[in-house]
């Protein structure tokens, strides 16, 4: 008769467990589709898609800002160029003249730059580039001049026949001519650096992703790696009492059921505030208890400021794992585990303690064959690089082992709100 209520039982858990992990991979593909798409080979953040957050891009982002900004550089620009004359008498003229040669060459832009964008060669092939602008140059070249000549006539500097073909195309002029093209030369190679820029930043916006993609994955790996490792644990701690003591097996699975929930609530979260992790520590150790009854004493001391604080899921049960496995169970009388969290100078420090039989002599944490500390201290380095982070397993002088886990203090949660709204 119990054997087939615990088969019931099992049978309605595993599909509780197979529901709630649809549901969880809806909600992240739900959530994953909403945040990221996939355009032309390259991942595209949603947020990047929208329009410019700030003040000044949506200024910038406005055509007639644009026009506007251009009028105001093309006119200092004259002005520099003329300044060489400010003590000449004729300088009205000169100034006149200056103007209106860049005021030219500012209608004269958006055309190199509409022609720029549409020739059929990528970046890397700049020599082609550079050839379809030495072709077109000469045309535009004839265009800005013909401009700049109208502008001039227009506010007096040279007479309306100046626009003549024959003016135009004159023997005299040629030396505008070579001016303006080394201009045109100057602009279309401050386009195709533009380019190279842009190019430079996608391709470190590419890697960044590309880095914190290969970051991802590496700490999923390594949470896979210990979900297991630690599920296989449990169950190896239900199997002992299965037959000897059916009451508290069934005990044990409630809790183990409650563990498997939590662990699935937090898998595509690599971070949860603290007091979530107590949580599921403490379905760890009613699991623990059972098993050592009252060889088993385990002490929370976490203080109120850090209870928000986020920390890597299921971080803290591999450690107080190792302390009850190697630490307490070889000891006959048993023992304390204490898990303790403060924050001291911006930092969250946490610490397993526990009074067994403590590290070997010679122990090191890159020899440890153990899954529980390496994958722990790898992921913590992942999720906190370049020295954000401490993780440190030393033997205490009053007997037994402490595992010391330095992390940036940053609040999470409900305390984030609470504060908000303060």
């Amino acid at each position: 008769m119990w054997g087939a209520q615990l088969h019931l039982e099992d049978h309605a858990l595993a599909h509780d467990f197979t529901a709630r992990r649809g549901d969880l991979f809806k909600r992240h593909v739900r959530r994953t589709v909403g945040a990221v798409e996939i355009q032309t080979g390259n991942w595209i953040s949603a947020k990047e898609e929208q329009t410019p957050a700030t003040r000044i891009g949506r200024m910038l982002s406005r055509r007639w800002v644009r026009v506007l900004l251009a009028a105001v550089w093309w006119t200092v620009v004259g002005w520099i160029f003329s300044l060489p004359s400010l003590t000449s008498p004729n300088y009205n003229q000169s100034l006149r003249m200056y103007l209106t040669e860049f005021w030219a060459w500012g209608l004269i832009t958006p055309l190199v730059i509409w022609l720029d964008r549409r020739l059929p060669f990528s970046g890397k092939e700049l020599g082609k580039r550079v050839g379809a602008h030495l072709a077109a140059s000469a045309a535009l070249t004839v265009v800005y001049f013909y401009i700049f000549t109208t502008m001039r006539a227009i506010v007096g500097v040279v007479p309306w026949s100046s626009i003549r073909p024959a003016q135009i195309f004159g023997f005299s002029n040629l030396g505008w001519y070579l001016w303006s093209w080394l201009i045109y030369g100057l602009i279309a190679g401050a386009l195709q650096a533009y380019r190279y820029y842009e190019r430079y930043m996608n391709s470190e916006l590419q890697l960044e992703r590309l880095e914190h993609s290969i970051s991802e994955a590496r700490l999923n790996a390594l949470r896979m790696q210990l979900d297991p490792h630690f599920l296989f644990n449990a169950l190896n701690t239900i199997s002992s009492h299965v037959e000897r003591d059916p009451k508290l097996t069934r005990r044990m699975i409630e809790h183990l059921g409650d563990l498997l929930r939590m662990s699935l609530d937090s898998k595509d979260r690599q971070e949860v505030p603290l007091t979530e992790e107590l949580a599921l520590l403490g379905h760890y150790l009613e699991i623990q208890k059972i098993r050592f009854g009252n060889q088993l004493k385990v002490v929370t001391d976490v203080s109120p400021e850090v209870k928000y604080a986020a920390v890597p899921s299921m971080f803290i049960q591999p450690l107080v794992e190792n302390a009850i496995r190697h630490g307490i169970s070889r000891r006959a009388a048993g023992g304390t585990v204490t898990v303790r969290a403060v924050a001291r100078d911006g930092k969250l420090e946490v610490c397993v303690l526990d009074d067994g039989v403590g590290l070997p002599r010679g122990w090191t944490l890159e020899a440890s064959e153990g899954l529980g500390l390496s994958i722990t201290r790898q992921r913590i380095e992942g999720l906190h690089p370049n020295g954000a982070s401490r993780f440190v397993v030393r033997n205490r002088e009053e007997g037994g082992a402490v595992v010391e886990v330095v992390l940036p203090l940053r609040l999470v949660g409900e305390e984030v709100n609470e504060r908000a709204y303060a």
